[in-house]
């Protein structure tokens, strides 16, 4: 069946019908468009909604991550994002194969339609004006007839009248036989265009409306089949990705299936267990009797000072058992909050600060009040810069890098990850001395392919990381050594801070430990005054500090307003003095500075202009 004969007069229809075709196949485009929006929507929303509950980084839940439930949850969340992925993939694919694909097609058909219908139309217009010209000449060569046929009769009554002359007879008879030619060329004539209008509707109709009517035709098949190519394409795009969602899906299967609650349990163990022994039975303290209470040999308040026997009241006692013990009161006195530095004053003259900025305080407590009588009467105070850097840092919630303030076996896990991640870095290190090695080897036997001593110098770079690495391993497993056992307790000199906490001549605190292993029932009785009574003596302190190196300069610095040092550890300036910088600000708010040998102190960094050398070693820059 062919549009050309079988539609040979539906001309205008066919142009309906093929303008509806390419709405259709536009529609269907605006369909896809729209499922490709749907799906990339959809994609954002399931990512960010798995970016949501993602674990972050640093945070409590990177810790909760080590169970196998928190596990499980978190496969699910990453198959969640990768099936979001395979909708951005079905989303690119539409987009790609069908939507740009059929849109330059229906522009290739809005072009094509357009050409046919033109050359259908000059094809119409051209038989309309051969039909025109057949009408005018039928018209002409009716009226020529017509008037030949007046021109005959008026002759011939013109001849039959007596009373008319020879000569109107003679004209009426010419005039008759003009007409007559007339007549007969009007014929000949419409005779001629009539035969061309035939031809011409012959090839209008039999050839050049169903040469044009066919490629229409064709065109529409063409669309249609297109269209049909487009909707196989648009389920085989959903049908491609099938495969990798119901992979996604197995894995949240397969990790929902790994959840192991035992597994979970040993973790809660590993995770919170103290390593101390449970407490044991308490003693019955009997008040009737008007004696003291006898107290057991093991009980902390044994180390009391002798001179101490204020009798205890119910009222005033706090019996704690030791899993619950406060932390050591001596750090808590040593890391007391500061207050941050001062802010420069609002003139450079002193009358502005009529009392001085307030350099940070110490807490009003009797223990801090003999460390510091103690420490300022040493004469070299640069041998407590470390302990001094401690107090200002520590209490901002800075962990101690032993990590002695968590329970032994906690501590123990975390010595031995801080190990585990420093010999990794080693190996790193290790792996890159031996890339470079090879490499310098390389360039001096190739001279032309790189500079051997460039190499060189790298290789003294990694050669100092390594050693520095590996001298923080052996101090991280000395102290992983120390609570594994393996190692008896020791005075660390390189452990400033944990020192104050292990030290073996401190009063009870230090001996919690010890009494906790001698006492049968585990419970002990803590005072206010027996937190406060901790025994320092002055031979310890020198053993630890007394042979730590002075700080090399590393640039200069000039007073921008004066100021007075009047607590330990800080140092007063006058306004314009210029003085040395042995120690950059570390995000406290001061910066150490050196007036002489021995005079040294902090100042605050915002009351002084600092000049670093660039080249000096231990400049660096902290933030």
């Amino acid at each position: 069946m062919s549009w050309g004969t079988e539609l040979w007069d539906q001309f205008d229809n066919l142009e309906k019908h093929t303008q509806w075709g390419i709405e259709v196949l536009e529609k269907y485009i605006k369909f896809v468009k729209e499922r490709a929006e749907i799906e990339i929507n959809y994609a954002k929303q399931l990512r960010n909604l798995s970016k949501k509950y993602q674990t972050k980084k640093n945070s409590k839940e990177e810790e909760e991550s080590k169970y196998t439930s928190c596990k499980a949850f978190q496969t699910t969340l990453n198959e969640t994002n990768d099936y979001a992925g395979q909708h951005e993939v079905i989303s690119e694919n539409m987009t790609s194969m069908i939507m740009t694909e059929l849109t330059r097609f229906v522009q290739e058909l809005k072009q094509e339609r357009k050409s046919n219908f033109h050359e259908g139309r000059k094809a119409q217009q051209h038989i309309e004006t051969c039909w025109k010209q057949l009408e005018s000449s039928k018209r002409r060569f009716e009226r020529d007839c017509k008037e030949a046929d007046r021109a005959q009769q008026y002759f011939e009554r013109m001849d039959a009248d007596i009373n008319v002359t020879k000569a109107d007879v003679e004209k009426a008879r010419t005039q008759a036989q003009i007409r007559h030619q007339m007549a007969d060329d009007s014929k000949g004539d419409y005779s001629s265009v009539l035969q061309k209008f035939n031809h011409e509707q012959q090839e209008h109709y039999h050839t050049h409306i169903p040469a044009i009517f066919q490629k229409l035709q064709d065109m529409e098949e063409r669309r249609i089949a297109r269209l049909g190519e487009s909707l196989k394409n648009y389920a085989e795009i959903d049908r491609q990705v099938i495969p990798i969602i119901g992979k996604c899906l197995d894995g949240i299967t397969k990790s929902a299936e790994s959840i192991n609650s035992k597994q979970d349990s040993q973790t809660v163990i590993e995770s919170f267990k103290s390593g101390f022994e449970p407490p044991g039975d308490v003693d019955f303290e009997d008040f009737t009797q008007s004696m003291k209470r006898t107290v057991s040999d093991t009980s902390l308040t044994n180390t009391r000072a002798e001179g101490k026997s204020e009798p205890k009241t119910p009222g005033k006692s706090r019996g704690k058992l030791w899993p619950f013990i406060k932390k050591n009161k001596l750090m808590s006195l040593l890391t007391s909050p500061h207050q941050p530095p001062p802010p420069p004053p609002a003139s450079a003259s002193p009358s502005a600060v009529p009392n001085g900025p307030q350099s940070p305080k110490q807490q009003k407590e009797p223990l801090s009040h003999r460390l510091n009588d103690f420490m300022t009467s040493k004469p070299k105070i640069h041998c407590f810069r470390s302990l001094k850097r401690g107090c200002f840092g520590f209490h901002q919630g800075a962990t101690p890098e032993d990590f002695s303030n968590l329970p032994p076996e906690q501590r123990r896990k975390k010595l031995q990850q801080k190990v585990d991640e420093l010999n990794k870095e080693t190996q790193k290190e290790i792996d890159q001395r031996d890339a470079l090695t090879k490499m310098k080897d390389v360039y001096m036997k190739n001279p032309q392919m790189g500079d051997a001593a460039s190499v060189a110098q790298k290789l003294i770079e990694v050669g100092n990381n390594i050693e520095k690495l590996r001298i923080e391993v052996q101090k991280f497993e000395g102290w992983l050594a120390e609570v594994e056992g393996r190692l008896p307790a020791r005075n660390d000199n390189s452990r400033r801070q944990s020192a104050l906490y292990e030290t073996q001549n401190t009063a009870p605190v230090n001996n919690c430990a010890q009494d906790r292993e001698s006492s049968p029932d585990g419970s002990y009785t803590e005072d206010q005054s027996q937190e406060t009574e901790v025994k320092v003596t002055p031979t310890e302190f020198d053993d630890d500090f007394d042979d730590e190196e002075p700080l090399p300069t590393i640039g200069t610095c000039k007073a921008l307003y004066a100021f007075d040092g009047e607590n330990e550890g800080t140092i007063s300036v006058a306004e314009g003095e210029i003085l040395n910088v042995i120690e950059e600000d570390k995000g406290d708010g001061w910066t150490r500075i050196q007036r002489s040998e021995e005079e040294e102190g902090y100042v605050p960094t915002s009351y002084i202009e600092v000049y670093l050398d660039k080249n000096a070693k231990g400049a660096k820059t902290y933030i």
